[in-house]
């Protein structure tokens, strides 16, 4: 197991589901914690739950599919944190369901603002700080979608793939500051999003375990794991690993 003592690590879509998850399990692992979402009561709670359990959190809320909320977590980094070692950019959203012929402009505005301009426009901000302080790494959160974009869910795959892209691009830019960048393409796991399908969806659960070759729904934990390891000092950057349960060699 990774040790994280003394590193600062900044978690967005930080306080619910994979999240959630990555913010208490790095704090279990002696990091101190942003955490960013949306809604301070829930960055909040969840940043008091931390520092009850031994750990350091803090929470603040941002929208990071806005820019102007971006640049106001930055300047609060700025003045709080000598230096940021972490950043994951887990935030994301999936508005648009459905035949492309159906969808919208508005809706494809708001998939790529949260999902991809959001990622891009946060670290991009965040390297120069992190090459400040001797380097760093970045780790985004991608989906399976964006290695085998599904029927119906078209933005949501673009907007997956397009951020897998800009995270090599990111690599190739900032290793000379000793940044790493990668991303973690997670398959079906337990999460409350899917918890309430499969509560709503006659088969849906069928369906998700049946898709990958070891027929089960992941836990949270095992996406876990992949993200320790990139976030561990190592020699790899560039590449997207994948956590799929089989389903993408399926």
């Amino acid at each position: 197991m990774s040790n994280f003592t003394g590193k600062v690590v900044l978690v967005t879509g930080g306080s619910r589901g994979l999240g959630k998850a990555m913010s208490l399990g790095f704090a279990a692992q002696g990091a101190t914690v942003i955490i960013v979402s949306r809604k301070q009561d829930s960055c909040t709670a969840l940043a008091e739950q931390i520092v009850q359990a031994g750990g350091q959190a803090v929470g603040i809320a941002a929208n990071t599919g806005k820019t102007e909320e971006i640049d106001a977590l930055l300047d609060q980094l700025k003045a709080d944190y000598a230096r940021i070692d972490l950043l994951i950019n887990n935030a994301g959203t999936n508005i648009a369901l459905g035949p492309l012929t159906d969808l919208s402009p508005e809706q494809f505005d708001k998939m790529f603002q949260v999902n991809l301009r959001g990622p891009w426009y946060l670290a991009s901000r965040i390297a120069p700080i992190m090459a400040a302080g001797g380097g760093g790494s970045i780790i985004n959160i991608l989906s399976v979608a964006a290695l085998r974009p599904p029927a119906y869910n078209g933005f949501y795959a673009a907007t997956k793939s397009g951020l897998e892209a800009i995270t090599k691009v990111m690599a190739q830019e900032w290793a000379n500051d000793n940044i790493r960048v990668n991303a973690i393409a997670p398959g079906p796991y337990r999460s409350d999003l899917v918890d309430s399908s499969i509560a709503a969806i006659p088969g849906f659960e069928e369906g998700m375990r049946d898709s990958t070759l070891l027929k089960r729904i992941a836990e949270t934990d095992e996406i876990l794991k992949p993200v320790f390891y990139l976030a561990s000092d190592g020699n790899i950057t560039g590449t997207t690993l994948v956590a799929d349960g089989g389903l993408t060699a399926s």
